[in-house]
């Protein structure tokens, strides 16, 4: 039996939102992902406050999140919707 089918696993990385550090404790990844950091995250970036004329930056928090995600690809020397081409 010759494996047709050599499906690549994929890791698709993505930040959430930068925020106050104390309110990124419960933040959540979206749906399908998964939080690789903890407590307040990392304080790696920088959120905005419009104050009437002014926009003020403060350093803020943000956490990392992963997707494992597989994608359908057929072995070397097999080709086609159903990996059947030799």
């Amino acid at each position: 039996q010759v494996k047709k089918q050599c499906d690549q696993k994929l890791l698709i990385r993505m930040k959430t939102k930068c925020i106050p550090c104390p309110l990124n404790l419960d933040t959540q990844c979206p749906a399908g992902y998964t939080r690789i950091t903890n407590g307040t995250g990392i304080p790696d970036c920088r959120y905005y406050l419009e104050i009437k004329t002014h926009t003020l930056s403060f350093p803020g928090c943000r956490h990392r999140c992963v997707k494992e995600f597989e994608q359908p690809e057929c072995c070397q020397g097999h080709w086609g919707p159903d990996c059947m081409g030799k």
